[in-house]
């Protein structure tokens, strides 16, 4: 495919995305049916819807509009593209410019900030609030491209390890400086999943401030601790690598949890699968429980841009009413003496600090023992952490 088809795909898939497909069952199924498009191609076009979704008030901005054409339009004028060289009219091309389309937008400086940094209007009062004099480095992180991070398993291989044998696989990598596991690779991390590093469990997909988060844990050998909601399972695996600890993973939705098993036999790890409603509270109490909670998801929207325009007002209401039943549930869990770790990727002061002040204001015989806040960017994803000690 040229680049002006690959423009012109991405142009259709935008646009069914504009009403209302998910982005990642669009991108499937027109890999399945674009049987000419090579694997270069198809990372491409992907590449180019996501980095629309990333910047799509900007691009919409620099565009003049809100449709696939013109939001392609506007990305390639804020990455310094000649339009003409993409919008050619030439076979599986997009139409040539038209007269209106040619005219010079106002400057993206000119543009309202909320414009200029991607982010919905009406979270916009609370991401101020939130985040202070961070808020625009926070936010202009979120709308570029996420790096590739693994996390080395340390307790199999050390991290010096395995950036020399990724050098000899021919990628290039550099470890995250304060983050003990944690590997960026660089450039295309093509054929990442074909190493024997990862097939034998060596490293694992995961954000540096996840990993980061993970050893800010207060773990120690000997300990129970639950993994509540712990989804696919990142958290789960790297709790397990860190400290001989007895480790049980539950989630909600267990089929968020079916590559666990198949994750942790290849890193050598055996944590105990709870997928029954009431699983967690038959085997409690725990030396720790870590709730990383259903959020809006917020300081990962570098990863998931769709979730950014996805969110309504109401759908952010409901996930702060769950993420107080989910903390009210996992105090429950926890023994004397015991700790338990709020964890969210959002940014956002009411799905975290907020949730905090509510249990301590409600529950008596908790201390606030760490609170820690993760920007986008530095080293990773933004993350929250609260540790709060049962008496």
């Amino acid at each position: 495919m040229t680049p002006a088809a690959r423009a012109a795909a991405a142009i259709e898939l935008i646009d069914a995305w504009a009403e209302g497909a998910p982005v990642e069952r669009l991108l499937t199924n027109w890999a399945r049916a674009a049987r000419y498009a090579g694997s270069s191609d198809r990372r491409a076009v992907r590449d180019l819807v996501f980095d629309v979704l990333r910047r799509r008030r900007s691009a919409g901005w620099m565009g003049g509009g809100e449709s696939g054409r013109a939001l392609v339009l506007g990305l390639c004028r804020l990455e310094g593209i000649a339009p003409d060289s993409l919008f050619t009219g030439a076979a599986h091309a997009p139409a040539p410019l038209s007269g209106i389309e040619r005219e010079s937008p106002a400057p993206l400086a000119d543009a309202p900030l909320p414009v200029r940094l991607d982010w919905p209007d009406w979270l916009w009062e609370a991401a101020v609030a939130s985040l202070g004099e961070a808020l625009e480095p926070a936010l202009e992180a979120l709308r570029h491209r996420a790096p590739v991070t693994v996390r080395v398993n340390l307790a199999r291989m050390s991290r010096e390890e395995a950036l020399a044998r990724l050098a000899e696989a021919g990628l290039a990598a550099r470890p995250v400086h304060g983050v003990s596991g944690a590997v960026v690779i660089e450039g295309e991390a093509r054929g990442l999943k074909g190493l024997d590093l990862w097939r034998d469990g060596l490293i694992e997909l995961q954000d540096a401030a996840s990993q980061a988060l993970v050893e800010a844990l207060p773990l120690v050998p000997g300990m129970r601790v639950l993994d509540l909601c712990a989804g696919g399972g990142g958290k789960t695996l790297a709790m397990a690598a860190r400290a001989e600890i007895a480790v049980f993973a539950h989630d909600a939705h267990p089929a968020r949890m079916r590559d666990l098993p198949r994750r942790a036999s290849r890193a050598g790890i055996a944590p105990r699968i709870l997928p029954e409603p009431k699983a967690p509270e038959r085997h409690a109490p725990y030396d720790v429980v870590l709730a990383d909670v259903p959020c809006s998801g917020s300081g990962a929207w570098a990863r998931n841009p769709e979730g950014k325009w996805r969110l309504t007002r109401d759908g952010f209401e409901q996930l702060v009413a769950t993420q107080r039943g989910i903390l009210a549930r996992a105090a429950a869990l926890v023994r004397p003496g015991g700790a338990l770790a709020y964890a969210t990727c959002s940014l956002l002061d009411s799905e975290n600090r907020d949730q905090i002040a509510r249990l301590l204001a409600r529950s008596t015989g908790w201390t606030l023992e760490q609170e820690r806040r993760w920007l986008p960017g530095a080293p990773g994803d933004g993350f929250y952490l609260a540790v709060l000690r049962k008496a």
